[in-house]
């Protein structure tokens, strides 16, 4: 490869976008009722599971990375009972997305290699490793996402 550092950058957004763009498809269809359904009592709704990957990857690549000056509140992520609009919970994971994506087009040869180091992803390491476990993670809710949307639409709609 004649610049690995462009390649990374280049297929780490391509990931993160095509990502975001399948939970848009599974979430357009939803009403923000749905968005806070929760099929399940130990469960999450997806509108929790949305505010979560937002809050991780403002935080993990934001703060740390891009040094955003986001600052994670991760019990509002699962305990948020004001249950905003779907529109604008869509709109806050569409910035992190596009900040993520910014933050790898400015990551230059070197800063792959950067330590980095942060609560919760103390042995990380690296930047390299950090911008691949976050994109494990968004992968991971991703498929709850899937699930969540599978049993929402198995349920009869409220009359």
């Amino acid at each position: 490869m004649a610049n690995l550092s462009l390649t990374l950058g280049r297929d780490f957004s391509r990931y993160y976008q095509r990502v975001a763009e399948q939970i848009h498809q599974l979430v357009d269809p939803l009403s923000t009722d749905q968005l806070w359904c929760r099929p399940y009592p130990y469960g999450n709704s997806i509108g929790h599971l949305l505010l979560h990957l937002t809050g991780n990857l403002s935080h993990y690549i934001g703060a740390e990375i891009a040094h955003t000056g986001y600052v994670r509140d991760r019990s509002l992520e699962f305990g948020d009972s004001s249950h905003p609009a779907k529109e604008l919970v869509l709109k806050n994971f569409d910035a992190a997305i596009a900040m993520v994506v910014a933050t790898l087009e400015k990551q230059s040869e070197a800063d792959w290699d950067t330590a980095y180091s942060s609560k919760g992803m103390e042995d990380t390491g690296d930047r390299f490793t950090a911008f691949l476990r976050c994109a494990a993670h968004l992968s991971h809710h991703a498929g709850q996402i899937i699930y969540l949307c599978k049993e929402i639409a198995r349920q009869p709609e409220a009359s």
